[in-house]
């Protein structure tokens, strides 16, 4: 049965997140499962005047590669692939699987193979989107399946309405400190007014960030000291992930030091790991283990070099997304909790670590934790002790210069 949020859902992905221009070459993919809402964008993206193409992915033929592929064919990177995503003005990728475990039981070895493969092609997508003169955009999301339902032990139907509400929120769906900066002119119930709202708010917190040289995050769960010292803080506010909710950056590669125990299942092309721990001593994951799947964790963190470092921390702020689902895409966000990636770093942060993998793991902040920036106190059980709602008159439309609005801004400027 149809649902008419694919619409609106759509409608916020090629108006707001993407701002999609006339006669720009747009690719949607995803996977065959998807096509109810890859099929909503295609026709938002003929609205906007803009120039579709839908290319279908098969999780089953993936499957089978890398079940049966030799190591010949496991490390080949279709070059029409590779171009097409070098022709587009920007990308809107749909993940929608239906078997989220179909590749537990792949030799983890083989999945390195595949990963190390695939790294040309994610790092011309982070070189693309880091590049202040190529206004390419891209945005991930995902449709709502039963695989993703089961991951959440939710019934469809609840978790397309979590998605949904995570995706198209009203007003009052705000963190308190972020009412403040809504327009009173605009609509509450449209969920562009929600995420300008947003933007303006979380773009206060990445500028408070920027010019810190370290944090300290401490709490039953994690005693983690890092330098931040000249690197960038971007405020995530629904450009290149939907839904979003983070203000990231990327540690200096050789000053992480402590442990940390992630009180979530970490997650990395559908294999779960459950009770990850890891100790740094100069930025190095020396030591590494797992309560389930840990010979899965050491072949990714044996990948590369790169590996066993922190590419990215980051903060998540999404106030509706207030549980674990097993998708990263919604738990990275989870308002309460920080993220930390092994592997690489993200383009824009100023972050150098390069690796095949980007492995988002999560840790619950919101009891007996706290995060201290320069010395001061910053965030505490899972709300940030600096307030900025009296700063909303002054706050910038387009987020200041952290968020991802105003780079997008500033590209589409430089290529009117």
């Amino acid at each position: 049965m149809y649902d008419p949020r694919l619409a609106s859902l759509a409608n916020v992905l090629v108006n707001y997140s993407t701002r999609l221009q006339r006669g720009e070459k747009v690719g949607i993919l995803g996977p065959l499962a998807a096509e109810p809402l890859m099929v909503e964008i295609y026709r938002y993206v003929l609205r906007a005047g803009a120039l579709p193409e839908l290319v279908f992915q098969s999780e089953r033929a993936a499957e089978i590669q890398l079940r049966e592929g030799s190591d010949e064919q496991l490390q080949f990177v279709s070059p029409l692939y590779f171009d097409l995503l070098k022709q587009y003005d920007c990308t809107i990728s749909v993940m929608g699987s239906e078997n989220t475990k179909a590749m537990t039981t792949v030799d983890p070895a083989r999945a390195a193979m595949r990963s190390k493969a695939n790294k040309p092609i994610n790092d011309m997508n982070m070189r693309r989107l880091g590049d202040p003169d190529d206004p390419y955009r891209w945005v991930g999301t995902l449709f709502p399946t039963q695989g993703y339902a089961q991951d959440a032990h939710m019934s469809l139907d609840e978790f397309a309405n979590f998605v949904f509400r995570a995706c198209l929120p009203a007003v009052e769906d705000l963190p308190e400190d972020a009412r403040a900066f809504v327009d009173s002119a605009a609509d509450p119930a449209d969920p562009v007014t929600y995420w300008r709202a947003f933007t303006r708010w979380q773009g206060l917190v990445a500028g408070y960030l920027n010019g810190k040289q370290t944090l300290h995050v401490v709490g039953p769960n994690i005693d983690l000291r890092m330098s931040v010292a000249g690197r960038t803080w971007w405020s995530a506010d629904g450009h290149v992930n939907f839904p979003d909710g983070e203000v990231f950056t990327g540690p200096v590669e050789d000053s992480v030091e402590g442990w940390v125990s992630f009180t979530y299942p970490a997650v990395y092309g559908g294999r779960e790991v459950r009770g990850v721990r890891l100790r740094f001593e100069g930025g190095v994951a020396v030591e590494a283990s797992a309560a389930s799947s840990e010979a899965f964790l050491l072949e990714m963190l044996d990948m590369d070099a790169g590996a066993r470092r922190l590419g990215e921390f980051a903060i998540g702020t999404n106030p509706s997304i207030d549980r674990f689902t097993g998708n990263t895409l919604f738990d990275e966000k989870i308002k309460g909790t920080c993220h930390m990636a092994l592997g690489k770093s993200i383009a824009g942060t100023g972050g150098v670590n390069d690796s095949g993998i980007h492995w988002d793991m999560v840790c619950d902040l919101r009891e007996d934790s706290r995060i201290y920036a320069d010395g001061e106190l910053f965030y505490e059980n899972g709300e940030f002790a600096v307030q900025f709602a009296d700063r909303a008159q002054d706050a910038p439309d387009d987020g200041g210069p952290f968020s991802m609005e105003a780079m997008f801004r500033r590209r589409e400027a430089s290529h009117a």
